[in-house]
C-alpha cells in the first residue's frame, strides 16, 4: 500500500489531539504504517521556530515574518519528514498544514491568499494532502475548551472575531474542495465524534 499524506485542521479548542490518536489506531489497524507529526514544528528546526512563532515575547510580530516563517519550518518539515515518509511508502498524519496559513495569517490576519498561494507552490511544488479533516466547532466552544488546557499562547489571546474568520476561511475552503476535504462536527461527544471518523477513514480506505 502506498503512503498517503493526511491531513487534520481546525480551530483552537477543536479537539483534533484527542482524534489524531484515534485516526492514527485507525490506520495502523488497517495495516498503515503511520508517521505522526504537527506543524509548525515537526523537527529539531521547525519546533524552534513554533517556539517563536507561539511566545507572547514578539507579540506584534509583523505578518510578513509570521507567515514565512510558517513557511520556512514547512519547507524543513517536508524536507526531512513528510517527503521521506511518504517516499518510504509511510502514511504521514499532520496536526495542521497549509490550509492552516490560509486560515489563520489569512482569514485571521488579513493576508491575501494569492500571497499565500504563491509560498505555497514554491514550499511544496506539487505536493498536497490527500485527505483533509476540518473539525469545526462553534468558536465560543472552542476557546472554552482551549482555555481549560492552560496558558494561552500567543495565537490564542486574540479576539473572538480572529477566530470566527479563522473558522470562516476552514469551511469554505473544505466546500470549495469536496473531493480532499471532510467536514467533521466536533461539538459533540467524544465517541461521536470519533465514530464519524472511523466511517469517514473506512470508507476512504475502501476506495483505495
Amino acid at each position: 500500500m502506498s503512503g498517503k499524506f493526511i491531513t487534520v485542521e481546525g480551530g483552537e479548542g477543536a479537539g483534533k489531539t484527542t482524534q489524531l490518536a484515534f485516526m492514527r489506531e485507525v490506520l495502523e489497524r488497517a495495516g498503515c504504517r503511520v508517521t505522526s507529526t504537527r506543524e509548525p514544528g515537526g523537527t529539531a528546526l521547525g519546533e524552534e521556530i513554533r517556539s517563536l512563532l507561539l511566545d507572547h515575547r514578539h507579540d506584534g510580530m509583523a505578518l510578513a515574518t509570521e507567515t514565512l516563517l510558517m513557511f520556512a519550518a514547512r519547507a524543513e518539515h517536508l524536507e526531512r519528514v513528510i517527503r521521506p515518509a511518504l517516499a518510504a511508502g509511510r502514511w504521514v498524519l499532520c496536526d495542521r498544514f497549509t490550509d492552516a496559513t490560509y486560515a489563520y495569517q489569512g482569514g485571521g490576519r488579513g493576508l491575501p491568499p494569492e500571497r499565500i498561494a504563491i509560498l505555497e507552490d514554491w514550499v511544496q511544488g506539487g505536493l498536497r494532502p490527500d485527505l483533509t479533516l476540518v473539525f469545526d466547532v462553534p468558536v465560543a466552544v472552542g476557546l472554552e475548551r482551549a482555555g481549560r488546557r492552560g496558558a494561552a499562547d500567543r495565537f490564542e489571546r486574540e479576539e473572538k472575531v480572529f477566530f470566527e474568520r479563522i473558522r470562516a476561511v476552514y469551511l469554505d475552503r473544505a466546500r470549495r474542495d469536496p473531493g480532499r476535504c471532510r467536514i467533521v462536527n466536533a461539538d459533540r461527544p467524544v465517541e461521536a465524534v470519533r465514530t464519524e471518523v472511523e466511517a469517514i477513514l473506512a470508507g476512504w480506505l475502501e476506495r483505495g
